[in-house]
């Protein structure tokens, strides 16, 4: 219920198309409190993630983003294994993870710009939508700037690794022949890719704790409108 009048307050306030009716104390806020206030938790979200994420073995430390190898490689691994490429299979895994820590480390800006411009209809968007809204919002925004950001940084840390080269050889094979599906065949593609989904999500669960608790923030404008959610 609470959601559904913060929501109608954002209606009353310029947005024609949420027709929900505005009552008591949603109506103490502006589309203007409501879209700082989102800003302001983006970006605490942004900050927290980079950090996080950018720090020594920030994906490696952590179960919830550790990048694992492709799922060609992985099925291949146990054989790899035991012909005794163990140990530069988890050397690929860290340079991997590595990597996508050395990317984030140069998000902020970027993150940055997409909150600063975020419109009010971008706002309601993301207070209307699901426990995904922000991951799509910041995926929309961004995602394109930033695996031209990533793919140098991850390129500089994969390619001295023979290893690199002989997947990306074999996977160009496969996806010639429609064998390897996905956004990227190439060890680079994969550890991009997956720096950026535990970017936006590390991101969407902190907008999701101040949501949760906006007085532990000591912000009097998320204390308003998030305590009103």
């Amino acid at each position: 219920m609470k959601r559904r009048s913060v929501l109608s307050s954002l209606g009353v306030f310029g947005l024609g198309w949420v027709t929900l009716p505005a009552t008591g104390w949603a109506a103490a806020f502006s589309s203007k409190d409501a879209t700082a206030a989102l800003r302001a938790a983006l970006d605490k979200g942004a900050e927290v993630a980079v950090s996080q994420l950018g720090a020594n073995n920030g994906f490696l430390n952590n179960e919830k983003v550790r990048i694992g190898l492709p799922s060609p490689l992985d099925k291949a691994a146990p054989v790899l294994q035991a012909m005794g490429r163990g140990q530069q299979l988890q050397q690929l895994t860290e340079a991997m993870n590595h990597a996508a820590e050395q990317a984030v480390s140069l998000a902020r800006p970027l993150l940055s710009k997409a909150i600063k411009d975020m419109s009010v209809q971008d706002a309601a968007g993301i207070l209307q939508g699901g426990d995904n809204a922000v991951t799509e919002y910041f995926a929309r925004k961004t995602r394109e700037p930033l695996t031209a950001q990533f793919q140098p940084v991850v390129n500089r840390s994969l390619e001295k690794l023979s290893v690199t080269q002989r997947y990306n050889d074999l996977a160009g094979k496969a996806q010639q022949f429609g064998l390897l599906k996905g956004q990227g065949g190439t060890l680079q593609d994969h550890v991009t890719n997956k720096a950026l989904d535990a970017l936006f999500m590390v991101i969407g669960e902190e907008e999701r704790k101040i949501r949760q608790d906006p007085v532990g923030t000591g912000s009097a404008l998320l204390k308003k409108v998030f305590g009103a959610l």
